[in-house]
């Protein structure tokens, strides 16, 4: 057996899923119309089982950082394949960053392979946009009414990891979930992962298959502490909540040493938190081809 702190750590694994991934750079006249634009672009893209894609803010720029030296942030985007990442960045880019006011987007990643960020949003300007190539990099301008929209025409798109995860167990409510935000302020400190869930946390974690036909997925019920004695439960009788933590990332280092930030931070603040265990879901290891085993990652010997 495994303890931090007398937080007890189960010996198992989380199971994740190749995707495709991007990186976008959103700059705006400042921060604040940057995160409305990021915000917009990463809105109803928690789950690829309803979204399409998983998408979230990875960090704020300086101006330093940003192609236009303006205050910016940086995106991740995650799908399940080329084609869906494709769209949905299309998609987005037109509803949310073009609309935007003042907000610029450019590449953020050189990638095995490029795709659209502004190539086909450049016919918005009726034939009145133009492109400019700078340093091998094509840039195009489309007249809107606050003055223009500046986009790069392409950005990179690289093999990534979905579904790293761990599981929080506590004895109420506000425990796991207080339990859970200490986890997300030191796991968004770790560059190249995003949280995808609302605050980044998610409170339906999901088993695959249903007693119903239509559905292909529905709730961890082994987790569930409403039925512990309905089911063949995975919690003691002291647990009274769980919360997850998912995490997409750009390498499977990225997400271990992310799960291992988060975990650490949950277990310094002791058993006296009212967190008793730290566990993670998985599929029996069937489906996806990363496994994050816990005792290794916390070890530091995961790969």
């Amino acid at each position: 057996m495994m303890l931090l702190n007398n937080i007890q750590i189960d010996d198992t694994f989380a199971e994740a899923f190749n995707m495709r991934g991007t990186r976008v750079i959103i700059t705006a006249q400042n921060l604040k119309w940057a995160y409305h634009a990021a915000n917009a672009m990463t809105g109803f893209a928690t789950s690829v089982i309803g979204c399409g894609v998983e998408a979230g803010i990875e960090r704020e720029l300086s101006t330093k950082e940003t192609p236009d030296g303006r205050p910016g942030v940086s995106i991740l985007m995650f799908a399940m394949g080329s084609k869906v990442l494709m769209q949905q960045l299309e998609t987005r880019m037109g509803q949310c960053i073009l609309t935007c006011p003042t907000a610029a987007a450019f590449s953020g990643i050189d990638g095995e392979d490029k795709i659209s960020l502004g190539k086909h949003l450049r016919y918005f300007g009726d034939g009145y946009q133009t492109s400019k190539l700078i340093d091998g990099k094509r840039y195009w301008r489309i007249p809107v009414m606050d003055g223009e929209f500046i986009t790069e025409e392409t950005t990179g798109m690289v093999r990534a990891i979905g579904g790293g995860n761990f599981l929080i167990l506590a004895t109420s409510q506000p425990a796991a979930l207080a339990a859970a935000e200490v986890a997300i302020e030191a796991m968004k400190k770790v560059p190249n992962v995003i949280m995808p869930f609302p605050g980044g946390v998610v409170r339906s974690g999901s088993k695959v298959g249903s007693k119903y036909k239509t559905m292909f997925a529905s709730t961890n019920d082994a987790f569930c502490p409403t039925l512990k004695g309905a089911t063949n439960t995975e919690l003691s009788p002291e647990i009274e909540s769980v919360m997850e933590i998912v995490i997409d990332g750009l390498t499977f280092e990225d997400i271990a040493l992310s799960m291992k930030v988060g975990i650490e931070a949950i277990c310094n603040l002791g058993a006296d938190s009212g967190v008793r265990r730290i566990s993670a879901g998985n599929y029996g290891g069937k489906l996806g081809p990363h496994l994050f085993k816990l005792h290794d990652i916390l070890n530091g010997s995961n790969s």
